[in-house]
C-alpha cells in the first residue's frame, strides 16, 4: 500500500473516531496527530501512520503523563525495540475497510434491535426477549468515510450473528447517509468477523499505553 494511501485511511478513521468518542480535533504533526481524549486512562493519544524509529523514540523519551498512548501502524515486533520502560503494549489492532453498497440487516428471532442518532454518532443496541444485553456498536459518518466503533457482543450471546446484525445494521445507516468507505480497526478476535463480511485488512496497528506505576488493568484494549 502506497504511504499517502496509508496516510489517508488513518485520516479518515481518527475524523470518525473522534466524533464517535467525542474527543477533541486531531492535531497534525509532522508524523501524524495528536488526539486529546481526556480519560483518566487515556489522556491523549499519538497516531503515527508510518511510525519510524527516530520519531517513535522521540515521543517515547518525552511523555512523562500516565495515560498516554501510541497507535502505531505497524507490527509489534516491528516497534518493540523502539519502546522503553513504562510502556505497556495491548493486543495490536487491525485497519480494515469496506466499499459500502446498500444492504437489508436480516433479524435474528428472539432479539430486538433499537437504534439512535445524536451528535453525528448513530448507535444500535440488541437485547434479548427478556430486555438484558446482547450487542452494540456505533458509527460515525465524516463525509464519505463511515467509522465503525465499539462493536461488541455478551459472551453468552456470541455466534448468534448478533455482531454481523450490528455491522449490517451500522453500514446500512451508513450508506443512506451518503458514505461510501466503511473503515474501522478490528482487534485479533474481531477481524475474523470482519473478513467474513467482507472487508479487507489495511495494515495492523501496534497499541501501547505510558502507565509506570501498573498494568493494563481497566485501561481501554484496542480502538
Amino acid at each position: 500500500m502506497r504511504d499517502t494511501e496509508i496516510r489517508d485511511l488513518v485520516s479518515g478513521w481518527i475524523d470518525g473516531w473522534t466524533v464517535s468518542r467525542g474527543a477533541a480535533d486531531p492535531v497534525a504533526e509532522p508524523w501524524g496527530w495528536t488526539i486529546d481524549v481526556g480519560q483518566v486512562a487515556q489522556v491523549s493519544r499519538h497516531v503515527l501512520p508510518q511510525p519510524g524509529e527516530a520519531e517513535v523514540r522521540k515521543l517515547v523519551a518525552t511523555t512523562s503523563a500516565a495515560g498516554t498512548w501510541l497507535k502505531l501502524f505497524a507490527e509489534d515486533d516491528t516497534v518493540r525495540p523502539w519502546i522503553g520502560a513504562g510502556w505497556h503494549f495491548a493486543p495490536p489492532g487491525y485497519l480494515m475497510t469496506l466499499p459500502l453498497a446498500a444492504v437489508r440487516p436480516e433479524p435474528r428471532p428472539g432479539y430486538t434491535l433499537t437504534s439512535w442518532t445524536r451528535g453525528g454518532v448513530t448507535r444500535v443496541l440488541v437485547r434479548n426477549g427478556e430486555g438484558h444485553f446482547a450487542a452494540r456498536g456505533q458509527t460515525a459518518v465524516t463525509g464519505a468515510t463511515a467509522v465503525l466503533d465499539q462493536i461488541a457482543t455478551a459472551a453468552e450471546h456470541r455466534r448468534k450473528g448478533l455482531g454481523s446484525l450490528v455491522v449490517q445494521t451500522l453500514l446500512a445507516t451508513a450508506h443512506g447517509a451518503g458514505a461510501d468507505t466503511g473503515i474501522l480497526v478490528a482487534s485479533p478476535d474481531g477481524q475474523a468477523l470482519y473478513r467474513s463480511l467482507g472487508w479487507t485488512t489495511r495494515a495492523p496497528m501496534a497499541s501501547l499505553c505510558f502507565q509506570p506505576e501498573k498494568g493494563l488493568s481497566g485501561i481501554p484494549r484496542h480502538g
